[in-house]
């Protein structure tokens, strides 16, 4: 099997894919494409969430235009998603896009095959083949009877095999299939059959809720046993919550070490304290907050800084009131309503 370790290293602008180098985070813009303004300022905004790579949809010849306008307003690698016209893969190219999104099998005869891979050899391009369950060939669908893993893979290495007929392998593969249990499978066989680095999702995952759920299974599950290179968490919302989510799946697969680890307890009936209140207003008070740190939010004295005597600096409720403490020691004693502003005080002196 391939992990992240083994597989092909390729370059989308001048971020490392593949070949060991941390699992970078991507989204895409669900912006209009024509709306050039309100695709800026998203794009801004994912940067500033952290995200590594930002996808477009290139779905016409005006939408080109996007291009440029992303490259100049942010410092991330810009990628084109195209659906069968091969030349906006190569006007995509001219305008200066780090990666192609494009299923070779799809665009016409070799010469289109070939004319899209001489340019993306040409500018240093990668080309990401991106797979998924409804997108899979008549006659695999024939020989499977429905997207099953295999046929995913089949179909990827298919749309691969186009490309390396023209000796071009700067490839990513990606097979996304909406049920957890066919796109992890079909990762695990893709690991075994390639050492293409693997773009890792579920696709149409659904809610913010369910669709953290159920990325959160396949995405980190597929993490845990060393396979993904890069991931994207689809969510039918904001994509600055894709960013949050990936950032936070990477976090707990022991792939991330930036930025705050928050731990807090379920309570029970020992609570006297609004800790469920308290613990949100903390998570979103430390989203900006870059130290690598735990900060634990525990419901009383009784087992906080105990069970949370490992982190860096916490609070546990009382009556009305809480305690501050840092590594299981406690500092002091503070009103319910002041725990926030002296835990965010503490932070800054660490």
């Amino acid at each position: 099997m391939n992990t992240r370790e083994s597989t092909k290293r390729v370059y989308v602008g001048k971020v490392a894919v593949g070949g060991g180098a941390d699992v970078s985070v991507q989204s895409m813009l669900n912006t209009p494409s024509y709306d050039i303004e309100a695709s800026v300022a998203q794009a801004v905004a994912l940067e500033k969430a952290g995200c590594e790579i930002i996808r477009a949809a290139i779905p016409d010849k005006d939408a080109v235009r996007l291009i440029p306008a992303l490259k100049e307003a942010v410092n991330v690698p810009i990628v084109a998603d195209i659906h069968f016209d091969y030349r906006l893969a190569l006007e995509s190219v001219a305008a200066g896009v780090d990666k192609i999104r494009i299923n070779p099998g799809n665009i016409g005869d070799d010469s289109r095959v070939k004319a899209v891979a001489d340019a993306c050899r040409q500018n240093g391009i990668p080309i990401r083949i991106g797979v998924n369950s409804g997108s899979v060939e008549k006659e695999i669908l024939k020989k499977y009877g429905a997207p099953t893993a295999d046929a995913l893979v089949e179909s990827a290495l298919y749309h691969a095999s186009l490309l390396e007929k023209f000796d071009f392998d700067n490839i990513l593969l990606s097979m996304k299939s909406s049920t957890v249990s066919t796109m992890y499978e079909a990762y695990v066989k893709a690991s075994e059959m390639c050492n293409y680095p693997l773009h890792v999702g579920v696709t149409e995952a659904g809610t913010e809720r369910s669709g953290v759920i159920a990325s959160a299974a396949g995405i980190g599950g597929l993490l845990l046993r060393g396979i993904g290179d890069t991931v994207r968490v689809s969510l039918t919302d904001d994509p600055v919550k894709e960013v949050r989510a990936a950032k936070d799946i990477l976090k707990a697969v022991g792939l991330r070490k930036d930025g705050v680890k928050i731990v807090s307890c379920p309570t029970c009936g020992r609570t006297r304290i609004n800790l469920i209140e308290l613990a949100k207003k903390a998570e979103e008070m430390l989203l900006s907050q870059n130290k690598n740190i735990t900060v634990a939010i525990m419901g009383c004295v009784v087992n906080g800084p105990g069970e949370a005597k490992e982190a860096d600096i916490g609070i546990a409720g009382g009556d009305g009131c809480g305690i501050i403490f840092k590594k299981g020691e406690i500092i002091r004693k503070v009103p319910e309503e002041k725990l926030l502003d002296e835990l965010m005080a503490e932070i800054e002196k660490l």
